[in-house]
């Protein structure tokens, strides 16, 4: 009998949505303090643009790629997917409670047909929206960094990330949870990250944190404590590196190769350290995209720009699908 391949806990597909509307929301701006108002005549020709490169840097490195045209083609924050819906190698999609009502007209509540068409199998959707009718909000991957071979959910506290709805996704999803507070200065009366994603990064092997950012004492042993049990290598980074993004990385599997890569912005790889690269490449090939518009426009980074895909593809796309696209 052959040997099975190794089940990677990252993923080796990922989906992204087209930028058709970007741009600055001032809805999200009050909670994202990395997002600017550039006035830039030539916004969306650069975006779309970044959003290529992002593309081609995919398919280099092997990673299967589904494109999704977005649900609201006005929907200026559409870029980053990662924050409305999650995938799960059990087959379950979960649909999340988003802070701004801008960005709720992302979310495809039927996004589990979505997929099945797109050629993937659902088995199970989980729709956590209504904690929205309460203000009780959970932006997804950017809220929660999960460590998939345990099962447990590292979430940064904010007006975006609420411990009730926390609670509710550990229920639901049979996990463990590692909350904490995290500002942009690291003191108590700092502003609040708004994701935890900005904040931390977890792949195979090693951690990325900013625990600069993280004021009570208390939760760095927390998240220092469960990190270590994890048996990972620690990659400590600053507040001034945090602002780079360079937190906000994902390690991805090619789906042709097996081969590892680190995906991250531009800006952040130039801020890495020497030390720090070498710490990372030995967990994969680090790939940098430059993305300099949706960063600052947008106020998130690469890892924002990719929803990972764990579920299965179907032998043959469904009927359904099939005539729909005759139509």
């Amino acid at each position: 009998m052959a040997e099975r391949a190794p089940v990677h806990p990252s993923a080796s597909s990922v989906i992204l949505v087209r930028p058709t509307g970007f741009g600055f929301d001032p809805l999200t701006a009050p909670t994202n303090a990395f997002q600017r108002d550039l006035h830039d005549p030539e916004l969306l020709p650069r975006v779309f643009e970044e959003f290529d490169g992002l593309l081609e840097a995919l398919d280099r490195c092997g990673i299967d790629v589904t494109v999704l045209d977005p649900v609201d083609p006005r929907a200026p924050n559409a870029v980053f997917p990662n924050n409305w819906f999650s995938t799960h190698r059990d087959g379950t999609v979960v649909l999340y409670p988003m802070c701004a009502p801008s960005r709720r007209s992302e979310r495809d509540r039927e996004m589990d047909i979505r997929l099945e068409c797109e050629g993937f199998v659902v088995r199970k959707l989980v729709d956590l929206s209504a904690f929205e009718r309460d203000d009780r909000f959970l932006e997804g991957t950017g809220s929660l960094v999960l460590d998939r071979e345990r099962n447990i959910a590292f979430a940064a506290l904010s007006p975006r990330t609420s411990e009730r709805t926390l609670n509710a996704w550990c229920g639901v999803m049979q996990g463990g949870q590692v909350p904490f507070l995290a500002t942009l200065d690291g003191t108590l009366g700092g502003q609040p990250i708004y994701h935890t994603n900005v904040v931390m990064a977890l792949g195979e092997g090693f951690a990325v944190i900013c625990l600069d950012a993280i004021p009570y004492p208390v939760d760095r042993e927390d998240v220092t404590s469960e990190l270590e049990r994890s048996g990972r290598t620690v990659v400590p980074i600053t507040l001034e590196q945090m602002q780079q993004f360079v937190g906000n990385m994902l390690q991805l599997r090619s789906a042709r190769d097996g081969g590892s890569y680190i995906f991250l912005s531009e800006a952040a790889f130039r801020a890495l350290t020497p030390t720090q690269r070498m710490a990372l490449r030995s967990h994969g090939r680090l790939v940098p995209v430059p993305i300099p518009t949706i960063e600052r426009v947008g106020g998130g980074s690469v890892r924002c720009m990719l929803a990972e895909n764990f579920l299965e593809r179907k032998e043959s796309p469904a009927p359904s699908c099939l005539s729909h696209d005759l139509q």
